[in-house]
């Protein structure tokens, strides 16, 4: 397993908006089914300004110059519920802690403008993410919602309340 001493953690830039793409690609080639177009990611375009004109921020992870992880916050409904998304993480880097350093670095930030509740939707096919976000006390949402793509993806949505001092 790769250490995470080697992985540097920083705010997203418009910049990485290919890397992210690539990343992402890789990612769903991992699943049946599961196909990245390029098109459905328009937000990939500028990523770090996208997610600033929705109250939030992205962060990468780099390893050798490569973005090898990403996860951003952004404000669900004002004024106090936060939503996690873009949870990617390299294939040989998951279980090495660094999918639980972006999620801390989300969770601070709404913690930190007092948010109430934190939520993440999930591609049903994602299990062992969907496990992962169990363990940080997320609850799965009944129902599942279709998102029309060229996946025909359905996601599980998750729900975490926040309190002051909690920690991931």
């Amino acid at each position: 397993m790769t250490g995470l001493q080697t992985i540097l953690l920083r705010p997203g830039r418009d910049s990485d908006g290919d890397d992210i793409a690539a990343l992402i690609a890789r990612i769903f080639a991992e699943y049946e089914g599961c196909f990245f177009d390029r098109a459905e990611f328009p937000e990939l375009k500028a990523p770090a300004s996208h997610y600033a004109s929705k109250g939030g921020r992205l962060w990468v992870a780099e390893q050798d110059g490569a973005v090898v992880a990403t996860t951003a916050v952004f404000v669900n409904r004002e004024p106090d519920a936060f939503e996690i998304g873009k949870v990617y993480v390299a294939a040989q880097l998951r279980g090495s802690g660094l999918a639980q350093k972006l999620l801390s670095l989300a969770l601070t930030e709404a913690r930190e403008r007092k948010g109430r509740e934190m939520v993440l939707y999930s591609d049903t096919r994602f299990t062992r993410a969907h496990a992962f976000y169990e363990r940080l006390g997320f609850v799965r949402l009944p129902g599942v919602r279709l998102l029309h793509d060229i996946s025909h993806t359905l996601e599980f949505g998750f729900r975490l309340p926040l309190k002051a001092g909690d920690a991931v």
